[in-house]
């Protein structure tokens, strides 16, 4: 049984000299890993228009179902979704919905701090996203 808090002992004293590893959050922030994906983002086009034509693909391929598009054209006969609508508290971030949009229109950001009070907050419309 000594030897057994001998050797306790021993592991935390070699741990205690060396450096921390812990981060102070607020003032100090993670950064992302390459790969990492965040919170989706809508791209746009030199024009200022979001590139989404509202072909409706990222909704079918996501798994958690969790966006909602309804499209609309305008006077050029150009698709562009009225309604954009993802639901982080859904979301299960997979990237399939970046990986299946053929004009390269949603983007997953290195954002991940997605703390709210409300669920009613989870909901991204598009104003939203193309900030």
């Amino acid at each position: 049984m000594i030897k057994a808090l001998i050797q306790g002992l021993f592991i935390t004293l070699k741990h205690f000299f060396e450096k921390p590893i812990t981060l102070r959050y607020p003032q100090q922030k993670r950064t992302p890993y390459a790969r990492f994906r965040g919170v989706q983002r809508l791209e746009k086009d030199p024009g200022g228009r979001p590139k989404c034509v509202a072909c409706n693909l990222c909704a079918t391929v996501c798994p958690a179902q969790a966006i909602r598009i309804e499209p609309a054209e305008d006077q050029e006969h150009r698709k562009y979704p009225e309604v954009f609508v993802i639901d982080l508290g859904r979301c299960i971030f997979c990237g399939m919905c970046e990986q299946a949009c053929p004009k390269e229109a949603i983007r997953m950001t290195e954002d991940y701090e997605l703390a709210v009070y409300k669920k009613e907050d989870m909901l991204y419309d598009k104003e939203h996203l193309l900030r």
